[in-house]
């Protein structure tokens, strides 16, 4: 049965698009870097560090103890941990951990569980710090992140600057998979930020200045992705995000695919709202490259990863549906259903056109892969080759797999669930 036209026409407008792209970041990444003057840091500033925790006994006290490691003047250094209603023991040992480390400048806020905006906030609330770092619960600094961070403040432009965030020791194959994805995740934003694309500011470790923070208002303490929200609003403003490469942040990533799959629902689809949230800056000139890349891109990645990865899974499984469909009215003889199936190939009938462009992209995303590792001081195959495979031919269908849920959470108008 051929394929219908309309199935036709989506699939190589999702073929072109994701081509255009990977051409278009490629050829961002040839293009010579502009060099940036790095001020030397002559005054130390004081830094708040706001750690938003709910239920996080099993990381909080790792977070902390690389915190107090920092190479940073302990006296200009303020930490603020916001309980935020746990109901585990991360109350007590965050209490325990300030009476063996009085040396710091450590805080405890106890509220009602009201959400990580509303955690961000009223730490920001209490601050004194010039800059304002936001700090997941899970994660852990390398002690010379903060210096090597706020010399890229070079301009009163500059809202946010962004470490380089890593996955913290990779277990098993989703974990090296996320390894992977993170370090080409943070190269690809190190090349926005040349072009002032970088659309989300993340939780570990993203340092602010803090009077811009709290002139656009603060965290929106209502919104799915909160982070993402504050970028998009300073986006807006014309404020600059810049990514870094070097100053290094450890987060502990999803261990399996459910836990995966919640993280990256709650991700994607906060990236849809708020995408239409600040609609209009899509392909308004006004927010230069911003708007008329990053802003489309936002929705067109989901909608492209929902076409190519149903296509694959419905063209793929058509032939072994078919044949157990058929099994039914042999009375399951497999023997017979084997003898008499016909491998239906033929050379010439392959769309070279749709190959030449898989090759493209693969050999782009390939020398992307090398490039990444590279900046970073990292090797693709750290974790075995078998995870490098899995991550080229295997990863983009997981993905793929979570936008299509995301769809049928919107179709069933499904909310999600913390």
């Amino acid at each position: 049965m051929p394929i219908p036209i309309y199935v036709k026409v989506m699939l190589w407008t999702a073929y072109l698009i994701s081509l255009y792209f990977a051409i278009f970041w490629f050829l961002v990444l040839i293009d010579k870097e502009p060099n940036t003057k790095i001020r030397k840091i002559k005054k130390y500033p004081i830094i708040s560090i706001v750690i938003p925790a709910y239920n996080e006994e099993k990381n909080i006290i790792t977070t902390l103890t690389s915190l107090i490691k920092l190479t940073y003047p302990k006296n200009k250094l303020e930490i603020i941990v916001v309980n935020d209603g746990s109901k585990d023991n991360t109350k007590n040992l965050v209490e325990e951990f300030i009476v063996k480390n009085k040396g710091f400048n450590i805080k405890l806020i106890n509220k009602k569980n009201e959400g990580k905006g509303s955690a961000l906030n009223d730490g920001l609330a209490i601050s004194k710090g010039k800059f304002f770092i936001c700090l997941d619960a899970d994660s852990i600094v390398a002690k010379d992140a903060l210096q090597k961070i706020l010399p890229h403040f070079t301009s009163e432009s500059i809202a946010v600057v962004l470490p380089l965030l890593k996955v913290e020791k990779p277990k098993n194959m989703w974990q090296k998979m996320q390894w992977l994805e993170y370090i080409v995740n943070m190269f690809y934003k190190k090349l926005m930020s040349r072009l002032n694309c970088v659309h989300v500011a993340p939780g570990p470790f993203s340092v602010y200045r803090k009077h811009i923070l709290k002139k656009v208002g603060g965290f929106d303490e209502n919104n799915l992705t909160e982070d993402l929200e504050i970028t998009l609003r300073l986006q807006s403003k014309n404020y600059r995000i810049v990514q870094l490469l070097d100053a290094e942040v450890f987060t502990i990533a999803p261990k399996t695919f459910k836990e995966l799959y919640k993280q990256r629902n709650r991700w994607y689809k906060g990236s849809i709202i708020n995408a239409f949230k600040y609609k209009s800056m899509m392909f308004n000139r006004k927010y230069g490259d911003f708007g008329i890349i990053q802003m489309p891109t936002i929705i067109i990645s989901g909608i492209v990863a929902i076409i190519l990865v149903s296509s694959l899974i419905y063209y793929g499984l058509k032939p072994y549906v078919k044949a157990i469909y058929n099994s039914i009215f042999i009375d399951f003889d497999f023997y017979t259903l084997i003898k008499t199936f016909e491998f239906d190939f033929n050379f010439l009938d392959l769309n070279y056109m749709a190959i030449l462009v898989a090759i493209i992209m693969l050999t782009i995303s390939i020398l992307i892969l090398k490039k990444s590792h590279i900046e970073t001081n990292e090797k693709p195959n750290t974790y075995g080759v078998f995870s490098l495979i899995s991550y080229l031919f295997f990863y983009f269908l997981v993905i793929g797999f979570i936008w299509i849920g995301i769809m049928l959470d919107f179709a069933f108008r499904r909310k999600q669930k913390w």
